[in-house]
């Protein structure tokens, strides 16, 4: 939503600019300085999108820095109120919709759980209902000795929100918890 929103945004004002500016001097190929811009921080936006243990980082700082490039070219051709009311609503979608994201349950992330425990059999059972009651499917479930420890593996798709609640309810005295983003195994 954030990623969205910025680029709509920047893509709105940076047409809004070229237009006011070419109206201003009269001159309409002052149109071009703004495609000119826009390829120019389009690679600088590629180069902040990476690909992290099976997702892809970047987006919505990339799509910011579109924004944000449109504002500096709103400001800088004397559009102030528009550049500061442009402001507002990035700043507005990057801190709110990181609420409404979560809150939607719109940005889940496929994680490998490790839990270290003395005895697996209780765990197990508990480890079911969690995700049962979670409504998140578990996938790759193995049970298996780690040294004195029983280790109990699997992977699933959950949100920040969801792992925080994973955590609260598996990590107590004597048990060992680990929570790892990675890339899911299609077949």
């Amino acid at each position: 939503m954030r990623t969205g929103f910025c680029v709509a945004l920047g893509a709105a004002l940076f047409t809004i600019v070229s237009v006011e500016i070419a109206r201003r001097t009269g001159d309409s190929s002052t149109t071009r300085i703004a495609s000119n811009i826009v390829q120019g921080i389009g690679f600088l936006g590629a180069g902040v999108i990476l690909r992290e243990r099976g997702s892809v980082v970047g987006l919505t700082t990339a799509a910011t820095i579109f924004a944000v490039a449109a504002m500096g070219m709103a400001a800088g051709g004397g559009l102030y109120a528009v550049s500061g009311i442009a402001c507002l609503f990035v700043l507005g979608a990057l801190v709110l919709l990181f609420y409404v994201e979560d809150w939607l349950n719109l940005k889940p992330r496929y994680m490998l759980f490790r839990i270290f425990v003395d005895r697996a059999d209780n765990m197990v059972s508990e480890v079911h209902g969690i995700f049962s009651q979670l409504k998140v499917g578990i996938d790759n479930f193995q049970v298996s000795l780690a040294g004195e420890k029983n280790l109990i593996q699997f992977d699933a798709e959950v949100t920040t929100h969801q792992q925080e609640k994973v955590l609260v309810a598996l990590c107590k005295p004597g048990v060992s918890c680990e929570m790892l983003p990675v890339e899911r195994q299609n077949g």
